[in-house]
């Protein structure tokens, strides 16, 4: 099991590296990432010196993409999600740009974490239909207490890698279940599955050994490609779709 994961994390480490791309831009590092926004353009960050260490920012896009797009993040729950979900990354907001400060030691975890915490206010925030009140995570927390299922929110786990991923919901072990860590998927896609499946993988061997990962996907919307769902499944986590979310109910509340 060790040398299959191994290779797993191999394969995803060279797969990022050959598909990262550089630019220079003035004073700014552009780079290309290989992972995909909401419009299936190629997540890009930017990266200068900074007295001895470096600043990486998503230059702004990331919020100003939302609010073009009907999504407003003024409201008091909205704001609180969006500050959990970036402290959870250890990424900042000023003037509405995501930044981190990495140093050399450091700066592929923090561009790391700079990346994820950009797809998770995407996928945190982005509406389908702009008039929808409701957010797919505020979603998932009210069945949860509905159903009496105890968890706790938004735990960072650190992972073999050295990364650190942060889960929506970690629910404990019982004397009938073993602990069960859920993440939410509101826009399923290969780069979301993937990205869920890489914490999956690197965090698996640090946590109890008969753990299981489940991920929900929001199927409001388009139902998840068959893709999407063998990519969950190939790196053990179970894939629960929004609208079959009581099949599993009994065995989260357990």
């Amino acid at each position: 099991m060790i040398d299959e994961i191994q290779k797993l994390l191999d394969q995803y480490t060279a797969w990022l590296r050959e598909k990262t791309s550089l630019r220079q831009i003035k004073d700014w590092i552009e780079i290309t990432t290989p992972y995909l926004d909401r419009h299936n353009d190629y997540l890009q960050i930017y990266v200068r010196r900074d007295n001895g260490s470096f600043i990486i920012t998503d230059d702004g896009h990331t919020i100003e993409d939302l609010r073009m797009s009907g999504c407003e993040l003024e409201s008091r729950k909205r704001k609180d999600l969006l500050n959990q979900t970036l402290n959870g990354f250890g990424v900042k907001l000023a003037s509405d740009e995501l930044t981190v400060h990495a140093a050399s030691d450091n700066f592929a975890l923090r561009k790391h974490n700079l990346v994820q915490a950009i797809l998770a206010v995407n996928d945190l925030f982005y509406l389908a239909v702009p008039m929808v009140a409701s957010l797919f995570l505020e979603d998932v927390t009210a069945w949860l207490d509905l159903h009496d299922i105890r968890y706790t929110p938004k735990v960072k786990f650190t992972g073999k890698t050295g990364y650190d991923h942060l889960f929506d919901f970690v629910i404990p072990a019982s004397r009938r279940e073993p602990e069960r860590i859920l993440q939410t998927i509101n826009r399923p896609s290969r780069d979301t599955a993937q990205s869920v499946a890489f914490a999956w993988i690197d965090t698996r061997e640090v946590r109890p050994a008969n753990s299981r990962a489940y991920a929900l996907l929001n199927d409001s919307e388009h139902v998840p490609s068959i893709a999407v769902i063998d990519a969950l499944k190939n790196y053990d986590v179970r894939p629960i779709l929004w609208s079959k979310r009581e099949e599993v109910g009994q065995e989260l509340a357990a």
